[in-house]
């Protein structure tokens, strides 16, 4: 029986393996697949006889269709024999002998005789397998990544140890396809039906790299923030989906060599949240509070300040808590320094500075800055009396 059954194997799939095949993309991917086997449409809008061919043979003058975004991949006996990166309709041709076909112009008896013998010796399947596999060139969204707990970076801006527990996501490309299926796609994924997909967790090989990108994020915040093109600022990281990305592609060639052996790299990132650690905030509010006294906003800040303490020395201490104020004042640059920038004014000369004083002293008594006792003292004190 055996022999019968291998005799009735090989002759019924020679002849089924004579038919010209169309392949294609498997309907229903997700947007995340990299990597999947081109698929036989066996039927359209019910016509289509050919559902018998062999899983691993294709037939010579079969046409494969690569869409727009995608590349193929053609094995033989399980190496790779070709590639294709640009979209358009291809005909399959091999000297393989289960790829020959009567209608493909291969000869009508020969090359039935000599596969059904070939086939025969192997239990009645073919002894070869030609494969091919469409592989994804464009941008594979949706890649996560988060902490558990605070990591740690060195921060340039802030001049010290930054922390923050971080989630968000990031795009994948894969750059070399041949690089990518030689060195890191399992031999699993490499058969009919099967996806490789960047975001499935039940992937070994994906979840390898989730922890190599998590174990990266500290290296790249510090390599971001201590970058001077980008601002050493923490806080622009949410918005600069490309600069970090960069940074963090950078950490992980350097540590994990994904470009150079595996063929993939990061493209964009988007960061959904950074939630700093006690120490991280308390230093941002300090920042925050820098920078909203710096420069005329600061000048002006200081300037209201200082006449508060003006009118409250004069409340309390009369004219000598102004002058302790003056001499405050005097210590960051005086009261002059709180102006704004003026056109240089002629010195005044040495006999007009005691009416000056006084002048200065009735401006003050009539603002209410001073009392009329305060006002008294000075007079008396610049008139020597």
């Amino acid at each position: 029986m055996g022999l019968v059954q291998a005799v009735k194997g090989a002759v019924g799939g020679v002849l089924a393996d004579q038919w010209k095949d169309f392949y294609t993309v498997p309907a229903g991917l997700p947007a995340t697949a990299a990597l999947f086997a081109a698929v036989p449409q066996g039927t359209n809008a019910g016509r289509g006889s050919n559902t018998s061919g062999s899983s691993n043979i294709i037939t010579n003058g079969s046409k494969i269709v690569v869409p727009e975004g995608y590349g193929l991949l053609l094995f033989q006996d399980g190496a790779i024999t070709g590639f294709v990166a640009e979209p358009g309709g291809y005909e399959w041709r091999s000297d393989d002998l289960n790829s020959q076909s009567i209608f493909a112009g291969d000869g009508i008896v020969t090359p039935l005789i000599k596969q059904s013998w070939e086939r025969f010796k192997f239990g009645g399947q073919p002894g070869g397998q030609q494969q091919a596999f469409f592989v994804s060139l464009k941008e594979l969204p949706d890649n996560r990544f988060g902490t558990q707990s605070e990591i740690y970076w060195d921060d340039g801006f802030l001049n010290t140890q930054a922390g923050a527990v971080t989630r968000g996501t990031y795009t994948l490309k894969i750059v070399d396809p041949i690089l990518f299926v030689k060195n890191f796609v399992p031999a699993s994924y490499l058969q009919p039906g099967k996806v490789f997909d960047f975001t499935d967790m039940d992937n070994a090989a994906a979840s390898q790299l989730f922890n190599e990108v998590v174990g990266s994020l500290a290296p790249a915040f510090s390599l971001y923030t201590n970058d001077p093109g980008k601002g050493n600022r923490i806080t622009k990281l949410q918005q600069d989906s490309l600069g970090f990305a960069q940074s963090l592609s950078a950490v992980v060639e350097q540590a994990y060599q994904w470009k150079s052996d595996r063929g993939l790299v990061i493209v964009k990132t988007a960061i959904v949240s950074i939630e700093y650690d006690e120490n991280t905030r308390e230093l941002l509010k300090t920042v925050q509070r820098a920078d909203a006294l710096s420069g005329g906003r600061g000048n002006s800040n200081l300037q209201a300040s200082v006449a508060q303490g003006i009118q409250a020395a004069g409340e309390n201490g009369g004219a000598a808590g102004i002058m302790g104020v003056g001499m405050a004042s005097g210590m960051v640059g005086g009261f002059g320094s709180l102006q704004q920038p003026v056109a240089p004014v002629p010195a005044a000369p040495a006999a007009d500075d005691t009416v000056a004083k006084l002048a200065r002293a009735k401006e003050m008594l009539d603002r209410g800055l001073i009392t009329q006792a305060d006002y008294d003292a000075a007079k008396a004190k610049a008139l020597g009396l």
